[in-house]
């Protein structure tokens, strides 16, 4: 099968929105995953080239008397300063896109015919030029900052902070083929994603095999 009959779709989104969801109802529909998030992960283990750079750039406050690194507390020093924000993405979203790049090939030459890219900063990593296609999953604030509270142990301050230092709704919205709102509980967000996952089987049907 040629590699353009892979489709490669992203998955993005607001934090708390609810993606992780989404992404486990297309994996049950068939979608393969890249897990940017894991991804990240891998780029700082001890000895990577990223790691080394962010120390460089960052300092030990944020390494652990191993030599990891100390996550907390380089999510305190980026979200709470917009330029260390970008300055933390500038350093690592080259080597994530690279491995990304790299997964999306192998999965061509196995022949898969949906590769789902779940990456919460797609567009600003540019890893939204790899796709065919964009699904972004959004949901009010008030019901975000709830989830992110919970789920990460922060204060609202916190929560507040990470939603804040993301792009607008509007921007998800008008650079999306899919959106879908999550706003209405479990049930619906998995019947929502299910649809959009039968629409892109459709589409794909309809480019790849008149």
């Amino acid at each position: 099968m040629s590699e353009k009959e892979t489709l490669i779709v992203g998955l993005t989104g607001q934090t708390g929105a609810g993606k992780s969801t989404a992404a486990e109802v297309f994996l049950g529909q068939g979608f393969v995953h890249i897990d940017a998030d894991q991804i990240s992960r891998e780029v700082v283990e001890p000895g990577k080239p990223c790691l080394d750079e962010l120390f460089d750039f960052f300092g030990n406050s944020i390494k652990n008397p191993d030599g990891s690194l100390n996550r907390k507390v380089l999510a305190a020093i980026a979200f709470s300063d917009k330029k260390k924000l970008e300055s933390l993405n500038t350093i690592c979203h080259p080597f994530i896109t690279e491995e990304i790049f790299e997964r999306i090939k192998y999965y061509q030459n196995c022949g898969e015919h949906f590769v789902l890219l779940d990456a919460p900063t797609l567009f600003e990593s540019r890893a939204s030029d790899f796709c065919d296609l964009i699904i972004s999953v959004i949901a009010d604030p008030d019901i975000r900052r709830d989830r992110i509270m919970k789920r990460d142990g922060l204060t609202e301050e916190e929560a507040l902070r990470r939603m804040n230092a993301q792009l607008p709704e509007d921007f998800f919205i008008k650079q999306s083929d899919h959106v879908i709102r999550n706003n209405d509980g479990l049930e619906k967000l998995c019947a929502l994603s299910e649809e959009v996952a039968d629409k892109i089987k459709a589409y794909y049907i309809q480019r790849y095999r008149k």
